[in-house]
């Protein structure tokens, strides 16, 4: 049994994008219709049936497995176990020649993003790299003006058929066209350029629009902007998936933004107005007397735009009043006196039930 891998020129692990490449290469250095020495057209037959067989899966696991002659003792099975499935499953049925042309796949990219772009929309240049019509032939895979022509050892159909013998005695097959590969026609002089294969990688410049409101894991659609299809066929869709960047103090929740903001606890018992940092610029945020630690002070239309709706979520700023750590005997006086004249102990103290706030859920975040 011949070695499929030899032939082609590649090893046994060899990738399917391997497998495909060495038999371009070969198939332009063998063709019938470059090289018509009858001792070449052997050897181009043998390249395009090792090529049939180990650019199809299946066959290339039964090839692997034993070939596809299983020979010893017992009935001759002819045109091997394949034969006989056809025989069995209606492989004698005319399937007609392949199109040459074939619709594209699609892509995918994925792109940072940071908060404020996420909140209001940006545009974005990006590059790629995809399969694009090649300019050389626009697609036709032939050179300069020329078009393929019948095959003449399929009559244009594509397959051929044989009568092979099987344990249900003799039966018709239909194979694809080896010298044709199945397509019913023959690119003669294919394009340099590509190949014959229609289409080139090349990398592309798009301008995407990135919406006002996006998140993490949403996807842009863009039609016709994946992979052109063999022979010029129609491309498939780019889609751009968004990341979004972790940001310096923003926790994000939806539409709604977190923030948490230290503050004394002088300021937190007298009140204050606090400036802060959003995603509009500077806001003051009024800190009432007395408030806790873990109070939320809610700012509205400051949080995140809604994605199709235009309006924004809420900012909520955590407010976390800092205990000092260090006194001057001075300072430590003066709070023992403020205990006295609230009548408050060192030791006073009582347990508090949970209150449930939304910051308790989002607390870890700041602490990690």
């Amino acid at each position: 049994m011949a070695d499929h891998y030899a032939t082609l020129g590649v090893t046994k692990g060899a990738t399917a994008d391997e497998i495909k490449k060495s038999y371009r290469k070969l198939a332009r250095e063998l063709h019938p219709d470059v090289n018509p020495d009858p001792k070449t057209q052997d050897k181009f037959k043998e390249v395009t049936k090792a090529y049939d067989v180990l650019s199809d899966p299946q066959k290339r696991q039964q090839y692997d497995m034993g070939g596809s002659n299983f020979g010893g003792g017992g009935a001759n099975f002819g045109g091997g176990f394949s034969d006989i499935m056809d025989a069995f499953f209606g492989g004698g049925g005319s399937r007609g020649p392949r199109p040459r042309m074939r619709a594209g796949q699609d892509s995918l990219i994925r792109i940072q993003v940071d908060l404020n772009e996420a909140c209001f929309g940006t545009e974005r240049e990006i590059t790629v790299e995809s399969a694009v019509v090649c300019t050389k032939c626009t697609g036709s895979g032939c050179v300069d003006g020329d078009h393929p022509e019948m095959c003449l050892t399929c009559k244009g159909r594509g397959e051929t058929q044989q009568v092979v013998r099987s344990v249900i005695g003799q039966v018709m097959t239909s194979r694809p066209c080896n010298a044709c590969q199945g397509y019913g026609s023959i690119i003669k002089n294919p394009c340099r350029e590509c190949a014959g294969e229609g289409r080139v990688r090349s990398r592309q410049t798009i301008d995407v629009k990135i919406p006002a409101g996006v998140e993490t894991g949403n996807r842009i659609q863009m039609s016709g902007r994946g992979e052109v299809g063999a022979g010029g066929g129609p491309a498939g869709d780019l889609y751009v998936e968004i990341v979004e960047e972790q940001h310096e103090y923003f926790v994000r929740d939806g539409d709604t933004l977190h923030m948490s903001l230290e503050i004394s606890m002088i300021a937190a018992a007298l009140g204050t107005t606090v400036s802060v940092e959003t995603l509009d610029g500077p806001a003051n945020v009024q800190v009432k007397a007395g408030t806790q630690s873990g109070a939320p002070i809610v700012i509205k239309s400051k949080g995140m735009t809604r994605l199709r709706r235009g309006d924004r979520g809420d900012l909520i700023v955590h407010i976390e009043v800092q205990t000092p750590t260090k006194l001057s005997k001075e300072e430590e006086n003066i709070l023992r006196s403020f205990a006295v004249a609230r009548g408050e102990k060192a030791s006073d103290a009582h347990v508090k039930g949970h209150d449930g706030s939304i910051f308790s859920k989002i607390k870890g975040v700041f602490n990690k």
